[in-house]
């Protein structure tokens, strides 16, 4: 297949660029348009083979590779700097695509923590207050980066309310080891109130499959009020999630019930 880019397809692939966040361009490398961004990382070139294949290339793996359900991946000759390519076959797939790689390269697990260091390189951390306000900037920055990776949507009901929607930890932020933890997009997950509280406690996990799994500490009037269900599931659970579940699993999880509930029950 050869390459065409008339003036109308290559003000369409610069239209899907600059409506979804990059905004600066780079050198044109024959028939391939580049982009980078003033708010992400990520470099991207886009093409167009014959009629209706639009093709888009990118310069970070980790995007790339998290980009399943988005087109299919491309096994045409890259433009130089890209390591790896994906293809649509309509415009509006086009835009879903370069939408969903910028929003991933702005929350993938380095980046987040990047804005952390940048955001405090120059705050005082002497006094516990002072610690305090380090805690609070990341905890915003790992917020904005899970309203990012998630579209703003309840990562297991689909809650489009963003103001309702907590930042869970699924290891929480005291357990961690480094703030490259605290600040890895794949420990957390977005929740709706409810879902927040009960995978806080400890008494839901998730399982491999993104399957919510109920502890039996939960009493089953409790589950009923709060709408825990069996066909609950995590959607788009990915392997860097499935790490840090079967941390919550096997150390916040109450996988027994009291005595008491135990008895009560029939």
């Amino acid at each position: 297949m050869t390459p065409a880019l008339s003036p109308v397809v290559a003000s369409r692939l610069e239209k899907a660029a600059v409506d979804n966040g990059f905004d600066q361009e780079l050198p044109r490398q024959a028939d391939w348009l580049g982009f980078a961004s003033t708010r992400a990382p990520l470099k991207l070139w886009l093409t167009r083979f014959g009629d209706a294949l639009y093709v888009a290339a990118f310069s970070q793996a980790n995007v790339a590779n998290a980009l399943d359900g988005y087109g299919a991946p491309a096994a045409s000759p890259l433009a130089a700097g890209a390591v790896a390519a994906r293809t649509v076959t309509d415009e509006a797939g086009l835009d879903r695509m370069v939408r969903r790689a910028f929003q991933l390269s702005r929350s993938l697990p380095d980046e987040l923590l990047h804005v952390f260091e940048a955001k405090t390189a120059g705050l005082p951390r002497a006094t516990e207050a002072e610690r305090l306000v380090i805690v609070r900037v990341g905890q915003d920055v790992f917020r904005a980066g899970l309203l990012e990776y998630w579209q703003g949507r309840c990562a297991v009901t689909g809650l489009e309310v963003p103001e309702l929607l907590r930042a869970s930890h699924i290891k929480p932020w005291a357990q961690c080891e480094t703030d490259a933890e605290r600040l890895d997009v794949y420990n957390g997950l977005l929740l709706a109130p409810n879902l927040d509280a009960v995978f806080d406690s400890g008494l839901v996990t998730f399982g491999d499959d993104g399957r919510i799994l109920v502890s039996p500490a939960l009493p089953s009037e409790a589950r009923a009020l709060l709408g825990i269900v069996p066909e609950l599931k995590v959607s788009a659970l990915s392997d860097g999630h499935r790490a840090y579940l079967k941390w919550h699993c096997s150390y916040e999880f109450i996988a027994n019930a009291p005595a008491e509930l135990a008895r009560a029950e029939p």
